[in-house]
């Protein structure tokens, strides 16, 4: 999958006292310096890490300050009160009801294509049901960045506008936006003959990532339609290199037909090389039985 440090998603139960909260409330900066810093920061990691501190204390005044933000003329401001929002950094969110309205009038009203992605993002983190019309209508955008955060958003709803905004997806013109679609479908604790010929379909995608995706869901389905893609995959990779995404769905599938094909790739390694092993034992296991 694409790499965004932001994507990690919160869990929404806390049995304990979350010591990263204190942690945020230790910082000696107010909520206006903490949004001025992140503002002025150049580099986005050190800008990420402030507004962390300001998801995690979600007080009132964070919510305030955030709302505000969105009601902003500047798409920069918009997009990090969005972000604020989004508390993804968060076990238990605060003022979500509130939140989740701010965000949904923003993609109703707002062209500036950071402050769609943000707040596509941001609602992918809260998982409201009733965010999902609005995300949907961004999943035609013009951009490939707003529909990148949609097929980000929409992966965490199982109902059927958002399986088949997925599979819509599955199918964009950009290979990252497709990347996300099919590692959604893939996550899916929902099996349908839509969601299964879309995996399928995205066995033969162009871009390696993508393909891997869709063979590794399909793989996980259990459909043996997966065989043939998977078995191409790997014979084609003659250098013997590690390609993660083909070797989990032959864990998964365990095939004894594909023993020797991952026998052959094992021996191009290094000896100490132990990545291929659980494949080969997997398919070893279903040989002898």
């Amino acid at each position: 999958m694409p790499a965004e440090g932001s994507l990690t998603v919160a869990n929404t139960s806390m049995t304990e006292p979350d010591p990263s909260i204190q942690e945020a409330w230790n910082d000696p900066r107010s909520v206006h310096e903490l949004i001025s810093f992140v503002l002025c920061e150049q580099d986005e990691d050190v800008g990420w890490e402030a507004i962390s501190l300001l998801q995690r204390r979600g007080s009132r005044a964070v919510f305030e300050a955030a709302r505000d933000l969105c009601r902003s003329e500047c798409p920069i401001e918009k997009e990090l009160g969005a972000l604020i929002l989004g508390q993804n950094c968060v076990r238990v969110r605060t003022f979500t009801a509130a939140a989740v309205t701010i965000l949904i009038t923003l993609l109703e009203t707002e062209t500036d294509e950071d402050v769609l992605r943000a707040s596509c993002i941001s609602l992918g983190h809260m998982r409201d049901p009733a965010a999902v019309p609005a995300l949907i209508r961004m999943s035609t955008h013009s951009s490939d960045r707003v529909r990148l955060a949609v097929a980000f958003a929409v992966l965490h709803f199982s109902d059927e506008s958002a399986i088949e905004t997925l599979i819509a997806l599955s199918t964009d013109p950009d290979g990252v936006v497709r990347d996300w679609a099919l590692f959604g479908l893939g996550c899916l604790e929902v099996d349908t003959p839509e969601i299964r010929n879309a995996l399928f379909l995205g066995t033969s995608d162009v871009d390696e990532v993508a393909r891997g995706e869709a063979l590794r869901g399909l793989a996980q389905l259990k459909d043996l339609r997966v065989f043939e893609p998977l078995l191409r995959e790997l014979s084609e990779n003659s250098a013997g290199e590690w390609h993660g995404y083909s070797i989990e769905a032959a864990e998964e599938l365990a095939d004894p037909r594909l023993l020797p094909v991952l026998l052959r790739l094992k021996a191009k390694r290094d000896i100490g090389d132990e990545r291929y092993d659980a494949a080969i034992r997997l398919c070893s296991a279903t040989e002898s039985t």
